[in-house]
Order: C-alpha cells, then structure tokens, then sequence
C-alpha cells in the first residue's frame, strides 16, 4: 500500500489502498452470506457531541430544490441536537480530489458526501458505521445489491449509501412518435434505429463522450455492460479484449452517427443545454432536464413533451445500469463522529428522505428498498422511471472487485475514451481496446 503524505500525487490519491472487497449483505443477497452483527431496527444511542459544528463536504445541485429541502433537513438536525451543521457544496468533479487531500492530511471536512468507490481508496482513515447502516436497513426494507457492495468493506460498513442521482432516456415524445415510436426502444438494436431514424428527420441525438463525470461514465460503462462486456473479470484481471467489447463498440459506433457534432467533448451540462434548446431529441440525464423545463414558463412546450425511458437492454438481456452513485463516510480525523453518524441516520429516516425526494423529483433514487415506495415515483408518472436506478445498477468495476483500481479507470475516462476515440478519432478497434487494456492492467496492478 502507497503511503499517504502531503506530496502525494492525482495518481497516488487513486492508488492509495488495495484493492478489493469481502462481499456481505443485509438478510440474505446473491453478494454474499449474512456477515456482522444480527440485525435489528432500534437506532444506536449516540453521545451526540452538543453545541460542536459538523463541516459537510457535499456536491452542488442540479435541481435547486435537493439543496433547499437539504438545508431544511439540516436546520431540523440542527435544532434536534444542539448543534450546528456547515455545507460547502463544490462541483462533481472535485469532490474526489478534496476528499483524497482531507484522507491525506488527516484534516478538512467532517463528513463527506462522495462519489461510487470513494471509501475504498482510504478505508483506514473512516468512521465505522455499521451500526447506522444496519439501523436503517433493518427498518427500510434492506439495502439494495449496489449500496452493499459499495457501503461495506472487511465485513463492516464504511460508508453510508445516500442514493444515486439517477440517468435514464430523456426524449421528446413527439418526435420518437413522429419517428414511429410510440414509446422509446427497450433494446440497444432498436435504440439504434430510433435514433437514426429521428436523425434523419433532422432531430439528432446527443450522449456525452467526454470528461463527463455522471453523464459520460454511466452511459458508456452501461452501454459496454449491455453487450457481455467488461473492463476485468471478477478476479480483477483486466478483460476489455473481447469479442463483446468489439460488438459494443461497432454499436457505439453505429449511434454515434446519430449524434449531434460536439458529443465528444461534453461535459456533464452540454446534454442539459442542448436538450433544453431543443437542438437534441434525445439524451441520457436525471430528471433534472425535466424539472427544469417544468420550472421555467418559457419552456412549457419542452416540459410537455419531455418524456423518460430506461436505458436500453442490450445482448445480455437484462438491465446493466451504471448510475452515479453518491455514499457519505466520515473521517476519523473529525472531533464530532457521533454527531456525523447521527447526522445521517436523522437525514434518512422517513420524516427528513420522504419530502427531500418529492422536493426534487426523485432526483436521487434512494438505495434504501422500501424508498421504492414512496409516492414521488407515481405522483407524476415521468418520474417512475427512475424509481428503481439502484435496484438494476451496478457497482463501477462490475463484475471485479471495488477499490483503487476501478476507481482509476473510470477517473481516467478509460472507458469513455476508448468509444470517443472508436466513433470520433477515427482509431481501430484494436488500437483502443489495447490502449484501454494497457491503462486497466497498470491500474489494477
């Protein structure tokens, strides 16, 4: 294991522990056999450190009301506890390069609000929390496949799952109607041809293949995922080179030529603007397109006519969803851990989740089952399709282990730039399957 310093690298920040995971589960999961303590839905008595400050890192909004009822939430804990809680949100993409430093230094934020494998690059430096997560379990109908195996390592809980933003299709239903698709295509042959045929008719599409951190992961390890491909097997060994890779990249391809120019530079808001400016007919986003639209009266007529699927089932013929995954842990660096642990069994319980989801939208599926329940999901019914992102995801790395080696590849856009690169830089196959195979193998090595 690479010491942690205050010279250390980007590289270092990714590489900083070993890889792998002793797969657990809550009740019984095709992860793993019950480990840990029974469970038991009886919160745990927390010494809550009175009239102290807990410091939040977390990640900006993208739909205002997450971050207005958040704080709401956060006034009650205040209130409830005696103590005083500080958000600083930041961009996605620097929650993981701030977090690395705070694990590094032993100093910065409390608690952080992090992203997919975060944890597993300094499981050391964090809080255990397993007796939250099993509290919350317990009561909520257990936690999803992907909370377990991102939330546990070594039999205990370092993390605790906040849920995922979740990306689906969002699509203007007239013109997939006007295309001949009363409904958007369920598998990656017909999704193909949708896309086509809307381009033709002058509405093309638009996926990111860029430095996109949710847009551009989620949909090019879905796509990949969808053929019977992966990046490594599930010893860790690297297995990119395959006829499955070749068949989804030939795929990636074939809709690429759908697409609007640019899509190889995007980044995580091109999708939003193209979309609202009508110049897309279709994208893969959160609800966040939607609300939006809802929220401006200038955009009525998008609102209307904006429309979600899930995304497509490809050759394996079952769901293979990557979704941007958002988990908390805390450091052992904090003053306040019982304060940070109770912080986020107050903000998931039902009183505090229940009205934070329905003032977003949804925006965040929640990894806690019973959640799937929760009227947001059928108030309106462009919401549903959201409703079960946790439950058809998977963990980033799938179907190898997490830790810094899955971390690195996706931190590097390998799988990003391996399509990008196929559909827009007019490189082989074999140029970019081996390139993407040499980056997998020094990073899981």
């Amino acid at each position: 294991m690479k010491k942690q310093d205050n010279t250390i690298t980007r590289r270092d920040f990714i590489k900083t522990s070993s890889a792998g995971l002793a797969g657990a589960a809550i009740l019984t999961s095709p992860l793993g056999p019950l480990v840990g303590r029974a469970l038991a839905a009886t919160p745990p008595k927390l010494a809550v450190e009175k009239g102290e400050t807990l410091n939040v890192l977390r990640w900006s909004v993208f739909v205002q009301a997450d971050q207005d009822l958040w704080e709401v939430n956060c006034r009650k804990w205040e209130q409830a506890t005696g103590c005083k809680v500080v958000n600083e949100y930041i961009g996605w993409e620097d929650v993981r390069p701030k977090a690395a430093m705070s694990a590094a230094v032993g100093a910065g934020p409390d608690l952080v609000s992090g992203w997919h494998d975060d944890p597993h690059l300094y499981p050391d430096k964090l809080v255990d929390v397993t007796d939250v997560a099993e509290y919350l379990g317990a009561k909520y109908g257990g936690w999803e496949d992907a909370c377990i195996k991102y939330g546990m390592r070594d039999g205990k809980w370092i993390a605790i799952p906040m849920g995922a933003p979740g990306q689906q299709i969002v699509y203007r239903k007239s013109w997939a109607d006007e295309a001949g698709y009363s409904e958007f295509p369920k598998t990656t042959d017909e999704f193909i041809k949708c896309c086509k045929k809307l381009n033709s008719m002058g509405h093309p599409v638009g996926f990111a293949l860029g430095h996109s951190v949710g847009d551009g992961n989620n949909f090019a390890y879905t796509w990949l995922w969808s053929y019977g491909a992966s990046t490594v097997d599930a010893d860790g060994k690297p297995a990119i080179n395959s006829p499955e890779t070749r068949n989804a990249l030939d795929g990636m391809k074939e809709l690429y030529s759908a697409m609007i120019p640019g899509c190889a530079s995007w980044q995580d808001s091109h999708n939003n603007k193209a979309f609202l400016a009508g110049q897309i007919a279709a994208t893969n986003n959160g609800i966040s397109i939607y609300v939006a639209a809802k929220n401006d009266p200038e955009m009525k007529e998008i609102a209307e006519d904006t429309y979600h699927a899930e995304l497509p089932v490809g050759p394996v013929g079952k769901p293979t969803q990557l979704h941007l995954f958002n988990q908390a842990f805390i450091f052992k660096h904090t003053a306040v851990p019982n304060a940070a642990k109770h912080f986020l069994m107050f903000m998931l319980e039902k009183e505090q989740a229940a009205p934070w989801m329905d003032a977003m939208a949804g925006y965040v599926t929640p990894g806690l089952k019973a959640y799937r329940d929760l009227p947001v999901w059928t108030s309106d019914p462009k919401h549903t399709a959201y409703r079960d992102c946790v439950k058809n995801m998977k963990w980033n790395g799938y179907p190898g282990p997490i830790g810094p080696g899955s971390a690195a590849v996706m931190a590097e856009y390998v799988v990003v730039h391996m399509f990008a690169n196929y559909c827009n830089k007019g490189m082989s196959k074999d140029a970019v399957i081996a390139r993407a195979e040499k980056q997998i193998a020094r990073a899981y090595r």
